[in-house]
């Protein structure tokens, strides 16, 4: 028997210093350490080849330093992390094939398997961007609208992605929205897979009605008819960090091993 050689893939990392919601989020302390040295060590534990970390403000180069993360300084005027990337892959001269994971700057506690899960689903399924969901765990996710759902075809291909709870359940949902019937229900994990040069293409394509109606970038592939492929996380994703209730969750997670 031969064994397999696991995948080769980079992860860059965006991080933007503003936050309206948490200001300086990347460099808010957890467990003693800047949440981005977390969420760059996850990375490194996935078995990446490389780790960037995209910014645009020198306190979180100066706080990876320690550490000894590749930093890739870029533009403050990108409107998203996926142009931040684009430049990212750019500045670094990775070829059109490389695989690279776009992991959030605010997942300190991304689970490495998922980012690996997320890299063998990009490979399997020949699609230009792979991404991950989990399980809803009730009704209140279901209808929060900042969680966003997806529904999946059977071959694990992304047919929808919206902040409405989808699928609908016709007779259900008309007789009760309290109790979750059985049924696929996902959430979308934001953590993405391209090839660089889907990404440099999808970077370079115009946001569709879909994408500027929900507010969710992944909706501009779908209406260009690109397939996104969508692998069930191995372990749970636990959500990010947006808010001072959330930096306080990571951290007894952490401490409580």
């Amino acid at each position: 028997m031969t064994d397999t050689a696991p995948p080769d893939f980079v992860v860059a990392i965006p991080a933007r210093y503003a936050s309206t919601r948490l200001p300086g989020k990347p460099l808010r302390l957890i467990a003693g350490e800047p949440m981005i040295v977390h969420v760059a060590r996850r990375a490194r534990e996935a078995g990446a080849r490389e780790v960037v970390v995209a910014t645009d403000d020198a306190r979180i180069a100066d706080a990876l330093a320690p550490l000894g993360v590749t930093v890739c300084m870029t533009s403050s005027d990108h409107a998203s992390g996926t142009d931040r990337l684009a430049e990212t892959a750019a500045q670094r001269g990775w070829s059109d094939d490389t695989l690279v994971v776009n992991l959030q700057g605010d997942e300190p506690l991304a689970p490495p398997a998922a980012i690996r899960a997320a890299v063998d689903a990009l490979i399997a399924s020949g699609a230009p961007i792979a991404t991950l969901a989990q399980p809803i765990s009730g009704t209140d996710e279901l209808f929060d609208p900042n969680c966003v759902k997806l529904v999946r075809d059977a071959q694990g291909i992304a047919l929808y992605f919206s902040r409405a709870p989808i699928p609908w359940h016709r007779d259900a949902f008309a007789r009760d929205r309290v109790t979750l019937p059985a049924g696929p229900w996902l959430r979308h994990i934001g953590l993405y897979v391209y090839r660089v040069g889907a990404l440099r293409q999808f970077a370079q394509m115009r946001a569709g009605a879909l994408e500027q109606i929900e507010s969710l970038e992944q909706l501009r592939a779908l209406e260009a008819g690109w397939r996104i492929a969508v692998a069930l996380s191995p372990e749970p994703f636990p959500a990010g960090v947006d808010t001072e209730e959330d930096l306080a969750r990571v951290e007894r997670v952490m401490r409580d091993g």
